[in-house]
C-alpha cells in the first residue's frame, strides 16, 4: 500500500502537467511565404478603378499599380464578365497586380448558385489575367458574405493550385476580416489588405483601434494595408509594410506628391 502511495504521488502531478498544456491557448499560424516581397515589388501600391488613367509619370521604382483588370457577377449558376473598358497608360517599367472584382448577391439581390462549375469558370478567368502585359501577380476582391466563404475559400486554394509557384496571390478584406474573425488564417494567399477605409459602421471602432497602437489580429493582415487618399488615418504600422491607395480620382503627380506628406502614419 506504501509504494502504491509512492507510485500515485509522482504520476498524478505528470497527468496534471499534461492536462493543462493541452488548455493552452490557441496560437495564430504564421503565414507562410510571401511572393509580393519576394518579387521586391515597390512598398506602395496605386490602385486604379474603372476609369480612364495615364500614369506614365509615376516612379516605377517606388510604386506598382493594382488595376482593376475584370469584374465578374455571379448571377444564379451564372458568371457574368465584364472586363475593363476604359485605357490605362504606363511605362514599361512599371510592375502590375491584376485586380479581379467578385460581385454576388449584394449586387444581384438574389443567392449565387456557388457552383462547381461557377469556381471553375471563375478560376479561369481569373488566371487569364495573367496573359495581360507586365501582369506579375493577381488580386482578388470579394466582400463574401457568410455564406459564400466556403465557396471562396475553394476558390482561393483552386487558384493557388493553379498559379505559377513565382506569382503571388493576394485578396482584399474588410477590415473586421481582421479584427475578430479568424476564417482567413488558412487562406493559401500572400497577404489579406485589411481596407481601412469605407468601413461603415466599423468605422469609428477600427481607426480608434489602431491610433491607440493596436495591430490587426489576424497575421495575414499584417503585411499590407489599403487605405484612400480622401481619408487620412492613423496607425502605428512600421514603414516596411506596403500600402495599398486608392483614390476617388484619376492620380495626377499632386496625388502623389501627397503621399510623400502621408495619408496614414
Amino acid at each position: 500500500m506504501k509504494h502504491k502511495t509512492t507510485y500515485l504521488s509522482l504520476i498524478i502531478p505528470v497527468v496534471l502537467l499534461v492536462v493543462l498544456c493541452s488548455f493552452r491557448p490557441n496560437r495564430p499560424k504564421t503565414p507562410g511565404r510571401n511572393r509580393i516581397d519576394q518579387s521586391n515589388f515597390p512598398q506602395t501600391v496605386l490602385w486604379v478603378w474603372e476609369r480612364p488613367e495615364n500614369l506614365e509619370f509615376i516612379d516605377s521604382q517606388r510604386f506598382a499599380v493594382a488595376f482593376l483588370a475584370q469584374t465578374l457577377v455571379l448571377k444564379g449558376d451564372e458568371v457574368v464578365l465584364n472586363p475593363r473598358r476604359q485605357p490605362l497608360k504606363l511605362s514599361p517599367e512599371t510592375r502590375l497586380i491584376a485586380v479581379t472584382r467578385i460581385e454576388s448577391q449584394k449586387l444581384t439581390r438574389q443567392r449565387p448558385l456557388l457552383s462547381a462549375a461557377q469556381r471553375e469558370k471563375l478560376a479561369a478567368l481569373i488566371l487569364k489575367t495573367l496573359d495581360l502585359k507586365n501582369v506579375s501577380a493577381v488580386q482578388v476582391d470579394f466582400d463574401a458574405a457568410k455564406s459564400e466563404r466556403d465557396f471562396y475559400q475553394s476558390l482561393l486554394k483552386d487558384l493557388r493550385e493553379r498559379l505559377p509557384e513565382n506569382v503571388a496571390l493576394s485578396m482584399t478584406a474588410l477590415a473586421s476580416f481582421c479584427v475578430g474573425d479568424r476564417w482567413l488564417s488558412d487562406l493559401p494567399v500572400d497577404e489579406a489588405v485589411p481596407m481601412i477605409f469605407r468601413m461603415g459602421a466599423d468605422d469609428q471602432p477600427i481607426k480608434r483601434l489602431l491610433a491607440e497602437g493596436n495591430d490587426f489580429r489576424e497575421p495575414l493582415c499584417r503585411r499590407s494595408y489599403g487605405v484612400s487618399l480622401d481619408e487620412p488615418i492613423q496607425t502605428g504600422f512600421e514603414l516596411t509594410r506596403r500600402r495599398y491607395v486608392f483614390n476617388p480620382h484619376a492620380w495626377t503627380e499632386a496625388d502623389l506628391a501627397s503621399l510623400s506628406k502621408g495619408i496614414s502614419k
